[in-house]
Formats: C-alpha cells, sequence, structure tokens
C-alpha cells in the first residue's frame, strides 16, 4: 500500500534511496528534505511547499550580503585605481589609463554580449593597454599589478551579480536593498580608508561614483540574467545553484509520472532526475528550480508546463523527450527535429504545428488535434499512441510561399478525415512482408501469385496494405502479416511461383483472372499504382478465400474452371442494374438515395470513354459490390466493404485528367454515397 505523507511536516527529512512509488505528498511541508535517488514513481506532491528551510534561507540571504559588500568594495578600488590618472608620475597615469580602458570595456561587452564575453574583453583589452604601456616606458610592475586588480574585480563583479540575483529572485525586496545598501557602504569605507586623512573630497567622490556604477551594472546584469537572457546564464546559473544549497533535493530521483500541480518549487534541485510525464500544471516558482541536463534548462519550458500556453513559440532542436504537455495549447507551435519521445500529449492542441522530423516514439498523442499539421518525416513507431487523434486533414511537407498547401491529405479539400480515420491511414505497417519487383512488373502475375500464397498460408493473415512505384517500372508491395512468421520463405516462395507465371502467355493467365474476381481487381489496382508515384490501399485486403491454384511449370497450370477472357460488358453492366434495382426507392424524390446514387454512376462509368473495358469492367463490380452492400448500409461489415469498394473506385479513376466527365462525376457522387454509409 502507497504510503500517505499529506499534509504532513517533512522540513530537512531524508527520504535519500528510498522505494516511496505511489506516495501521497499532497499538502505536506518538504522544504530541506532530501529525495537524492528515491523512487518516486506516480508520486503526488500536488500543493506541496518544497525549497529552503527558514535557517538555510537566512544563512543564504547573510552570504549574499557579504559577497554584495566585496563587490562594492572592489568596485571602490577600481575607482581609487581610475584616479591615477590624474597622479603625477606618468607611469600612475598610465596604470590609470589602462584600469579606465580595461573598466570601459568589461561594461560594454558585458552588456552586449555576456558575462563571459565581458571576461575575454578584460584580458584583451589589459594585453593591449600593458604592451602600449612598455612601448612607451617601462612601467615596471606597476601596470601589471593594476591589471591583476581589474580582473580580480571583474570576477568579483560577477560574484556581485549573482549575489543580487539572488536578492531579487530568492530572498525578497528587503534583502535586494539591504544588499545595495551594503555595497554602497563598502564602497564609501574604501574610499576613506584609501583617501587617509585627507579625506579628500574628489577621492571620496570618484570612488562612490565608480562603486555605485558597478552596483548598478551589477543589478543591471542580475535583472536580465534572472529574465532568462541566453547570454547571461551563467549568472542565472550560479545564482539558482546559489539558492538551491540546502533546499529541497530530488537529485537522481525517479519522478515519472509525478504531480507536482500546484506545487511551489523555488530553491529545488532536480539534477540528473528522471521527469519522464512529470506533471507540473500550475506549479509555483518552477523556473527557480536547479535543473540540471533535464529538459527543465530550457528558459521556454517552465513556463509552458505551468500554463499549458505554447501556441506559436519555437522548441525547434530541443530535447523535451519525456515532457508532459497533456491538454496544451501548441496550435501552431513550431517542433522541428524536436525528440518528444515518451512525451504525454493527450488531449494537446497540435493545430498547424510544425512536426517535421519530430521523433515521437512512444508518444502519447490519444485523443490530441492534429488538424493542419505539417508531419514531414516525422518519427512515430509501432508504440506512437494515436487513438482517437483529432484531424480533419494533414500536410506531408512544410508550406512555402509558392505552395502554402503542400501535399494535403486527403487530397480532395472538399474531403476531410473522418473520426478514426487519421490513425488507419497514418499508423506505420512494421512487420510487413516487402516483395520488391524491378525488372518487368507483369501486374496479372502479382495478383495471381499473391493469391496462391495467401491460400497456401492462411494462418500468415496475409494483407496487402501498400503499393507504391518506385522508378519508372518497378513496384513494391507491402503485405501485413501475422508475428513471428518466416518472411524469408515466404518470400522466396512467392518470387518462384510469380517468375513461372509470367512465363505463361496472356490467354493463360487470363484464365487464370477467370477464376477470381478478386485477382482481377488485385490486377487492376497494380495497373493503377504502375501509372502514379505512390498508391496505398485502404481497407480489407485480405485473400485467402480462393479456389485451389497449382503452378506446375512455366505452361502449365490446373484447377481452372471455365475459359475464355474477361466477361461481357453487357453481361457485368445487367448484374449491376439487377443489384441496384433490389434496393429501396428514395422517400424523397428531391434528395437521392444510394441507389439513385449508384444508377447515376453505373451511367458516368458506361458511357465513359476514358476507361479501357477492363477497367470499366473492375469499375462496375465495384457499383455492384455498393449496391449489394446497400442492402444494410449501417451494418458494420457492409460498410467496410462499402469502403473498400469507393477506395478502389477512386483508385480507378486517378489515373484519369481531372476535367473528365467521370471524374467530375465521381468527386460529386462519391462523397455522398460515403455519407449514406456512415462514412463521411
Amino acid at each position: 500500500m502507497a504510503l500517505d505523507f499529506s499534509g504532513q511536516n517533512l522540513r530537512g527529512r531524508n527520504f535519500k534511496g528510498q522505494n516511496l512509488a505511489g506516495a501521497n505528498f499532497s499538502y505536506a511541508d518538504i522544504r530541506g528534505a532530501n529525495f537524492s535517488g528515491a523512487n518516486l514513481t506516480g508520486a503526488n506532491f500536488s500543493h506541496a511547499k518544497a525549497g529552503l528551510q527558514r535557517r538555510w534561507a537566512i544563512f543564504l540571504v547573510l552570504v549574499s550580503w557579504l559577497l554584495s559588500g566585496l563587490s562594492g568594495i572592489l568596485w571602490a578600488l577600481n575607482g581609487f585605481f581610475v584616479l591615477l590618472i590624474f597622479a603625477t608620475p606618468l607611469d600612475n597615469q598610465i596604470a590609470g589609463w589602462i584600469v579606465l580602458i580595461v573598466v570601459i570595456a568589461f561594461f560594454l561587452v558585458t552588456i552586449r554580449q555576456g558575462i563571459l564575453a565581458g571576461a575575454v574583453a578584460v584580458a584583451f583589452a589589459v594585453v593591449f593597454a600593458v604592451s602600449g604601456a612598455i612601448t612607451v616606458v617601462l612601467v615596471g610592475t606597476l601596470a601589471l599589478v593594476v591589471a591583476g586588480a581589474v580582473v580580480v574585480a571583474g570576477a568579483v563583479a560577477v560574484v556581485g551579480a549573482v549575489a543580487v540575483a539572488f536578492a531579487v529572485a530568492f530572498a525578497g525586496a528587503v534583502a535586494f536593498i539591504i544588499a545595495l545598501a551594503v555595497a554602497v557602504a563598502g564602497a564609501v569605507a574604501v574610499a576613506f580608508f584609501v583617501a587617509g586623512d585627507r579625506a579628500e573630497a574628489f577621492t571620496v567622490a570618484v570612488a562612490v561614483a565608480v562603486a555605485v556604477a558597478g552596483t548598478l551594472f551589477n543589478i543591471y546584469i542580475a535583472w536580465q540574467a534572472m529574465k532568462g537572457e541566453e547570454k547571461h546564464s551563467l549568472i542565472r546559473n550560479l545564482a539558482i545553484a546559489f539558492a538551491a544549497t540546502g533546499g529541497t533535493s530530488f537529485r537522481n530521483a525517479n519522478l515519472t509520472n509525478a504531480n507536482f500541480a500546484k506545487t511551489t518549487l523555488k530553491s529545488t534541485d532536480f539534477r540528473n532526475a528522471i521527469l519522464t510525464r512529470t506533471c507540473y500544471h500550475q506549479a509555483k516558482m518552477l523556473d527557480r528550480v536547479r535543473p540540471g541536463n533535464t529538459y527543465l534548462q530550457n528558459s521556454q519550458v517552465p513556463q509552458l508546463l505551468v500554463t499549458g500556453q505554447g501556441q506559436d513559440k519555437n522548441f525547434d532542436r530541443q530535447n523535451l523527450r519525456g515532457i508532459n504537455l497533456q491538454s496544451a495549447n501548441l496550435a501552431d507551435a513550431s517542433f522541428i527535429s524536436t525528440d518528444l519521445s515518451e512525451a504525454n500529449l493527450q488531449d494537446a492542441d497540435l493545430s498547424r504545428a510544425k512536426l517535421k522530423q519530430t521523433q515521437l516514439d512512444a508518444t502519447d498523442l490519444t485523443g490530441a488535434i492534429l488538424t493542419g499539421a505539417f508531419i514531414e518525416d516525422w518519427g512515430i513507431t509501432r508504440e506512437t499512441k494515436l487513438y482517437g487523434v483529432r484531424c480533419e486533414y494533414i500536410f506531408m511537407r512544410l508550406p512555402t510561399k509558392e505552395n502554402p498547401d503542400p501535399l494535403r491529405k486527403p487530397d480532395n479539400h472538399q474531403e476531410v478525415f473522418q473520426d478514426g480515420d487519421f490513425a488507419e491511414f497514418i499508423q506505420p505497417i512494421f512487420d510487413t512482408l516487402d516483395l520488391y519487383h524491378n525488372q518487368g512488373v507483369d501486374p496479372r502475375a502479382i495478383a495471381i501469385a499473391f493469391k496462391k500464397l495467401a491460400e497456401n498460408h492462411p494462418e500468415d493473415e496475409l494483407e496487402i496494405v501498400a503499393i507504391e512505384k518506385r522508378g519508372d517500372d518497378k513496384l513494391l508491395i507491402r503485405a501485413k502479416t501475422a508475428v513471428d512468421v518466416n518472411k524469408s520463405q515466404l518470400s522466396a516462395e512467392y518470387f518462384a511461383d510469380y517468375n513461372q507465371l509470367k512465363a505463361l502467355s496472356q490467354s493463360q493467365q487470363s484464365l487464370l483472372i477467370e477464376k477470381d474476381d478478386r485477382i482481377r481487381s488485385l490486377e487492376t489496382m497494380l495497373t493503377t499504382a504502375l501509372k502514379q508515384p505512390k498508391y496505398y490501399i485502404e481497407g480489407d485486403n485480405k485473400v485467402s478465400d480462393i479456389s485451389g491454384i497449382s503452378i506446375q511449370g512455366s505452361s502449365n497450370v490446373s484447377g481452372i474452371a471455365g475459359g475464355g477472357s474477361v466477361a461481357n460488358l453487357g453481361t457485368i453492366s445487367g448484374n449491376v442494374n439487377i443489384a441496384i434495382n433490389e434496393l429501396p426507392d428514395s422517400p424523397n424524390s428531391e434528395q437521392p438515395g444510394i441507389k439513385e446514387l449508384l444508377t447515376q454512376l453505373q451511367q458516368a462509368i458506361s458511357q465513359s470513354s476514358e476507361l479501357s473495358d477492363e477497367d470499366k469492367a473492375e469499375a462496375l463490380e465495384q457499383v455492384k459490390t455498393l449496391a449489394e452492400a446497400g442492402q444494410n448500409p449501417q451494418e458494420p461489415a457492409k460498410q467496410k466493404t462499402a469502403k473498400t469498394a469507393i477506395t478502389m473506385l477512386k483508385g480507378l479513376f486517378s489515373g484519369l485528367p481531372a476535367v473528365a466527365t467521370l471524374v467530375e462525376a465521381a468527386n460529386n457522387l462519391l462523397p455522398v454515397i460515403s455519407k449514406l454509409f456512415g462514412l463521411g
């Protein structure tokens, strides 16, 4: 049974390395608690209070004041060195100018490019100024000593900025004001000490002015750092690390599926923690934690996790593996080349999101909205959860000015995916038998050989899921199989039969086609596939229910009944008429039903001059199938049959010109027929 610590005072408690999976820490005070290396899978920390204990907070504030005072003292020393410009000896004047050049360079470069760039500028300025001084006069060691003092002052300026950043972000306004007062007081004290008994007003004024300027400089850098400016990330990271000393520690802990909703997390250590699907909804001070190398280190991520608002934001090329963005608004966001594997994106709004090359291994997209998303080369796997995805259309490429709607799916801009269609359309098929044909593709031989393979191995559940043209005359057929099938054996058997069938005459192959209409249907799809770049099959394409066909040699075929070639079109059309006439008339004369729509479709096919007789025969067979399914259009099995027939008709018509009369009729009739079958 999971442990219950809800509402308890756990300040300073040590839970290091313990198994606390599923434990309840809601509303508990866990300030200063140590959870390092603990198993906290599924633990509940909602409304808990983490961070520093009061004694640690007081200690760190005192340390920050001490550092502020030290920073003010060294800035005042810099002011004294600048005063050397007005000294009488030439070497002192040169030393004063060196200090001034270095300070100005440090200020300007740090403000524009960050503290590290400022340090580099100090080094170059010292080298340049000292070398120039030596060229003019042998200064001795004074210039080098001054240069060293400036470098130290610059380093302590970093400490001062960290101290101020801590005071601003973690200790509050009072601590910040006191830190300023201490810095200025230190500067004034040094100024009087340097001036000695003379206490010259000018000396004091210059020392204090430089100290105040340095302190204001520290404040500016600290403010920019805590705002999340990347160039000042060093200051921010140091301040956060300083503030997390003695705070709640989840270092190396497993926080998979843990809940930190509405938890106060200031001064908490998450270094090397496992944060897979960890919830931070409405957590407080999440941007003040010590993140280490977790996804929390990105300045945008804490705000996104807390608010769930990431609309139109750029997260390109980031490692967000395991992040929990359930129900987040990510419309128009960009995740190009981002790792979102194992992330929780349930019910997230990813409308128009850029998901090019986004890694989504084991990502949970249940109920997510993907309408208008761009999914070029995205990395979904068999572990990606797509159940209940809401998507009306998708784009297979990123948009350009010339083509703002690249490779839209469905291709017809008047058509949208229905509930459940997108997952079936996009779900990758692994465990497939890939049959690659690279020389003299014979669609009829392929159809017969595949039917025979399915008949010989019904336990392997062969089902064609894709037919793809490769190059000018090469064809790849992907067939889904049962688990743990010997694909090598199936492939060898298939190609042995296929090569024998290719050697048969067309009349002998026609006899085999007459044996089973499904062979003719498959041949038609293969022929269509060779005429266009890529062709996918949807629906039930299992082909295991056929009569026996035995291929004994290159010219001997047994198990064939009947003779002749393709059936007479008139006979087929008559059978279609019979099937259609068995359907009931539409009760509304102004609103055609399945019977009236299929009659119009039959007429359009029969009168078409673009289709060959063989394609007409196949198209009419599909109309007949629709008519038979129309007897019970709401029955799931009939709906599945109708969906397959409509898909095959679209494949037959896809090679025709867009302006063809039959294409126009199909574009008008098929969507309406689909709706009457409850498919759209």
